[in-house]
């Protein structure tokens, strides 16, 4: 514990540094990575009595709450609806932990009316049920996350022909916010209480996303999605063919991200303004001069937009921006890479507008948006067209890719059954896939074995089960496809959940494990110090969770089998790293850093890595580091992307800046098996080309 806060005390010193920094304006003020303003800002402090004021009922609460955990013990639902209330409890301790007050009075009315309301939720609990679920509104509701126990808020708002416990399935559009730097989760939850939003569709349920605050929704933010959606479909039936993605600003660019990488999910998407991509955006809008290393433009791929155009083909898409609206750039250019596609954009754009909707353009955006909701998602179409750079994205609708041939290049398939017993395949830069198609599903004959064409080669099927349900894994071999599957699993592979790069452990779990002994030397054992104090604080600060930590003598069995391990020190003082580096495909010891190719010395170099852990190899391992963008990506959300590939070689030598955790000696992928391979002699500057 002593190392822990010794370590957040470290870094607890350069955030009080940052505080003094001028606030800029965005634009290119905010390209000077010398000088970044801190995000979230430097609050003003509730004084002593208004600390005293919250302090008293947050404690008698939390006391409260605590005694109903033991009273509630072997009742699974009602303590899973404490979460209901534990979310304004922790919206409140926030506050106040971290004075993350922006405005003392107000936050002062909001905190003691979400203590109220936690209260008198509480009540009912106990006496006679989430009543708070029985009526329609607004509805605000928390839920712990998988990655790191945190409580985490979103808003519903329930339509007027809401009733409780009813078995119809109802539409449900999910709204992504815009940029607040300022956007506490007090604040997100005071907005949940009062305010109904932009768009609430006559018998729809709208579900607002907090995202973890400010990331445009990605990393541990997308993940929000799909835990809240999960948490809702636990009290309220969800039509699957009837769910839409919606947002507008930082809103948008999250919104045409989920309807692009997740296309197969939505009956439609409604993106507005915001962003679509990195490159473009930053130079156009941000004035920015951008000198990316060659794995910078490949990890662009992770979440630009534009590379995933294709996949629109399966998600109806109604674009709206402002007419005299900078960020009218996001659908301009998305409208260019799907007519590459053979795909045309409806652009809906408000005529004299700046970045907001305008009235009559607003209503018939959602008399479009409406019509496409009641013809709802197709759940089976006959064809797929599919694009992905990274088997993070796997899946569209029955088509499943298991392999690629190469990472962060651009793969593809096309199927399409031409009729009830021939299926048609075209791949590339595809090594294995799968077609599932459920019970009840499969439109093909099932008294013929179906013949796949898979890139000109003729391959017989087995026949559709007789509950119309049809599975079939195909494996790429020396140019030639055959039935099967790839390699047993303990041998590795990148595959999905586990292709990298260092961003990817942590949209899962995590567990950060610190050093307890001695380090190699004295520059390292700092180095590392600092930069896990780093990563510490900006989880918490970024994406509203604490990190859980333990130092690496106190790892066990189950941390290992549920968590990925994300390791600081070197191995000297990490017992962890230690007994895991001969499995590595990196070598690291007292005499120096090697690579097949390379060696660097260890006084002023180390590794930081991502690779399946050696133990378990369902979860990662990383070395030293935290999520990989850093303060001055902050400061735009369209730089707020990886960082670094699967490993790099850090020279301590270059001090930690707002841009990098030190100087970059060295960085690049690992194969498809997860071994070193030589890395392409590319410019410093690769530069994405636009179509």
């Amino acid at each position: 514990m002593l190392i822990r806060k010794a370590l957040l005390s470290l870094w607890g010193i350069r955030i009080l540094l940052l505080a003094f920094c001028p606030v800029l304006a965005d634009g290119p003020a905010d390209n000077q990575s010398h000088q970044v303003r801190p995000i979230p800002p430097e609050g003003t402090p509730w004084n002593e009595d208004q600390v005293s004021q919250i302090q008293k009922p947050l404690q008698a609460l939390q006391a409260r709450l605590k005694q109903s955990r033991r009273s509630l013990k072997g009742d699974s639902e009602r303590l899973r609806l404490l979460c209901d209330i534990d979310v304004f409890v922790s919206a409140v301790e926030v506050a106040l932990t971290h004075q993350e007050i922006y405005d003392p009075e107000k936050s002062m009315a909001q905190a003691q009316e979400q203590l109220d309301v936690a209260s008198a939720r509480l009540e009912a609990l106990l006496e006679r049920g989430p009543t708070w679920l029985d009526k329609a509104g607004l509805v605000p509701r928390g839920y712990r996350s998988k990655i790191d126990d945190s409580i985490q808020p979103y808003g519903l708002v329930l339509p007027d022909t809401w009733q409780p416990h009813s078995p119809k399935p109802y539409r449900l559009d999910l709204w992504f916010h815009g940029r607040g730097e300022k956007l506490t989760e007090l604040d997100f939850l005071h907005q949940r209480l009062h305010q109904k939003g932009a768009f609430t569709p006559p018998d729809t349920i709208v579900l607002h996303l907090y995202g973890r605050y400010c990331n445009a929704n990605k990393f541990a933010g997308e993940m929000d999605l799909f835990e809240a959606l999960d948490h809702v479909k636990k009290d309220f039936s969800i039509d699957e063919n009837r769910i839409l993605v919606r947002g507008f600003s930082m809103g948008g660019a999250a919104c045409w991200q989920f309807a692009t990488h997740y296309a197969g999910l939505w009956a439609a998407a409604a993106p507005g303004a915001g962003f679509s991509e990195t490159k473009e955006f930053l130079e156009f809008f941000q004035k920015e001069e951008l000198k990316p290393y060659w794995w910078e433009t490949r990890l662009w791929n992770l979440y630009d937009a534009t590379v995933y155009a294709e996949n629109l083909f399966h998600c109806p898409t109604v674009a709206y921006s402002g007419a005299v609206d900078r960020q009218k750039q996001a659908a301009d250019i998305m409208a260019r890479y799907m007519e590459r596609e053979g795909l045309s954009l409806t652009h809906l754009v408000g005529p004299d507008t700046a970045h907001s909707y305008h009235p009559q353009t607003k209503r018939e955006l959602e008399d479009r948006i409406d019509a496409l909701a009641r013809i709802g998602r197709d759940p089976l179409p006959r064809k797929i067209r599919f694009t992905t750079h990274t088997l993070r994205y796997h899946r569209m609708h029955w088509i499943t890719l298991t392999g690629l041939q190469e990472h962060w290049q651009k793969a593809r398939i096309v199927a399409e059954m031409e009729n009830d017993s021939i299926v048609r395949i075209q791949t590339q830069n595809v090594s294995a896939f799968r077609i599932d198609m459920a019970s009840g599903t499969c439109p093909l004959d099932p008294t013929r074995a179906p013949t796949l064409q898979v890139d000109g080669q003729t391959i017989q099927a087995p026949r559709p089960l007789s509950d119309r349900s049809w599975s079939v894994q195909l494996v790429q071999s020396k140019d030639s496809w055959a039935l099967g599957t790839l390699s047993q699993p303990k041998v590795l592979r990148k595959r999905h959940g586990l292709q990298g790069p260092i961003d990817d452990a942590f949209m899962g779990r995590f567990l950060m494990v610190g050093p307890s002994g001695w380090p190699l030397n004295p520059q390292v054992g700092e180095w590392v110090a600092s930069e896990m104090g780093h990563a510490l604080t900006h989880w918490r600060q970024q994406f509203r969770g604490n990190a859980r930590f333990k130092l690496d003598r106190e790892v066990d069995a189950s941390d290992i089998a549920e968590s990925n391990l994300i390791l600081w020190g070197d191995p000297a003082s990490n017992s962890v790293i230690r007994d895991l580096m001969e499995a590595l495909p990196i070598q690291w010891d007292a005499s120096g850093v090697r690579l097949p190719d390379q060696r660097w010395d260890a006084g002023h170099h180390l590794p930081v890595m991502i690779y399946p852990n050696p133990l378990n190899p369902e979860k990662y391992i990383v070395f030293n580091s935290g999520f990989t963008y850093r303060e001055y990506d902050y400061l735009n959300n369209a730089r707020q992307v990886p960082k670094l590939p699967d490993w790099a070689i850090i020279d301590i030598r270059q001090p930690a800046s707002p841009r990098w955790p030190g100087g970059i000696a060295q960085a690049g992928f690992f194969d498809e098996k997860w071994q070193w391979k030589p890395q392409p002699k590319i410019a410093l500057s690769e530069a994405a080309t636009a179509p």
